[in-house]
C-alpha cells in the first residue's frame, strides 16, 4: 500500500512538471515503458538490484538518447535510479496513465460478466449511464468472470455498480434474515 501512495505522488509530480513545461510526459514515459517491456534483459538491468546505479544510468542514457526523451522525463528517471526507486516505475507509469486519461476527459474501467462478450447495444447504454454518473467518457474493457452467474459488475475508478444476480440474491437474503 505504501508503494502505491508513493507511486501516486511521483506520478502527480511528473504530470504537474510536464503541464508546467507543456510537455506530454505520459507519452514520453510510454515510449520508455514500451522499450522496457520489449526486452527481458533491459527489464532485468533496470529493476534488479544486481546491477549498480552507474550501470543502470549508462543503459538508461543510451536509451534516452535513442528515444529523444525530454529533459524532464530524463531527469525524473535518473532521479528514480539514484534514489533506488526505479522499481516503482511500473506503478508510477500506471498512475501517470490514469491521471493523463482523467485530464483528457476519459476514465478506464471494467465490466465483468458471465458471457464471453457483451452486447454492443448494452455496452453503449452502460457507457452513457457512466458518462452521466461520473462526468467522463468511460473506456471500458469487458472481462468474462466465472464467479458471475448472470448480470454485470461494473468498476470505474472508485465507482462500482454490482448488477449481478449473485449480489441481488445476497441483498435479498440479508433483508430476510434481519
Amino acid at each position: 500500500m505504501k508503494e502505491q501512495i508513493v507511486a501516486k505522488a511521483y506520478a502527480q509530480a511528473i504530470i504537474d512538471l510536464g503541464q508546467e513545461k507543456k510537455i506530454d510526459t505520459a507519452s514520453e514515459l510510454t515510449k520508455f515503458q514500451e522499450v522496457i517491456n520489449s526486452s527481458n534483459d533491459l527489464e532485468n538491468v533496470m529493476f534488479l538490484e544486481v546491477f549498480t546505479i552507474e550501470e543502470k544510468k549508462d543503459i538508461f542514457a543510451s536509451i534516452s538518447k535513442k528515444l529523444q526523451l525530454n529533459s524532464i522525463v530524463n531527469n525524473f528517471i535518473d532521479y528514480l535510479i539514484d534514489v533506488k526507486r526505479i522499481g516503482l516505475l511500473p506503478l508510477i507509469y500506471k498512475e501517470v496513465m490514469v491521471l493523463d486519461d482523467y485530464e483528457k476527459g476519459f476514465i478506464r474501467g471494467t465490466i465483468e460478466g458471465a458471457d464471453k462478450e457483451i452486447d454492443t447495444a448494452l455496452l453503449t447504454q452502460i457507457k452513457s449511464f457512466l458518462k452521466n454518473k461520473v462526468g467522463k467518457n468511460p473506456e471500458l474493457t469487458y472481462v468474462q468472470n466465472a464467479n458471475v452467474t448472470a448480470g454485470f459488475k461494473i468498476t470505474v475508478d472508485d465507482f462500482q455498480v454490482d448488477a449481478t444476480v449473485d449480489n441481488q440474491l445476497e441483498q435479498f437474503k440479508n433483508s430476510i434474515v434481519l
